[in-house]
């Protein structure tokens, strides 16, 4: 049997970066026994939910500068289109890398749709009646794939 070289345990509190690449390191070498499973259990965890959070982040932005975009038409720019261009690529590709979040964007649209309503109203200093009460745009037509 061949001894694989024990590698120094850092935990995850003392250097996050570091307790990563050991524990890379030790998946790859197979040391099984040697990985904090608890920590990285909630890595993985953690990182569905930061793809979830940024996606999120992502439509509320696009949606204020569609709404912008099309209740301010006086107003427009260059850097509302350069937004809307930047955070529609975000998105997409987002759900090109994982397709599986695309229900979820369905899912949240509505409760995105409201917070990028508000902040909007904020914003731009419109009143909040300014707006649909619901989203005037289908997913298709947020993404400019419509």
């Amino acid at each position: 049997m061949v001894q694989t070289p024990r590698i120094p345990d850092i935990t995850y509190d003392q250097d996050y970066q570091l307790w990563l690449q050991q524990t890379l390191e030790k998946l790859r070498l197979r040391d099984y026994m040697a990985v904090d499973w608890e920590h990285l259990i909630d890595e993985i965890e953690s990182m569905g939910k930061r793809d979830r959070h940024r996606l999120k982040s992502n439509l509320i932005i696009l949606l204020m500068h569609l709404l912008q975009w099309d209740f301010q038409a006086e107003k427009r720019s260059g850097s509302w289109e350069s937004t809307i261009i930047e955070h529609r690529r975000r998105i997409i590709d987002e759900l090109e890398d994982s397709p599986s979040l695309r229900p979820y964007l369905q899912q949240i649209l509505a409760s995105a749709y409201t917070t990028a309503r508000q902040r909007t109203k904020a914003e731009t200093g419109l009143s909040q009646d300014s707006f649909p009460q619901e989203s005037p745009y289908d997913l298709e037509q947020i993404l400019g794939l419509g």
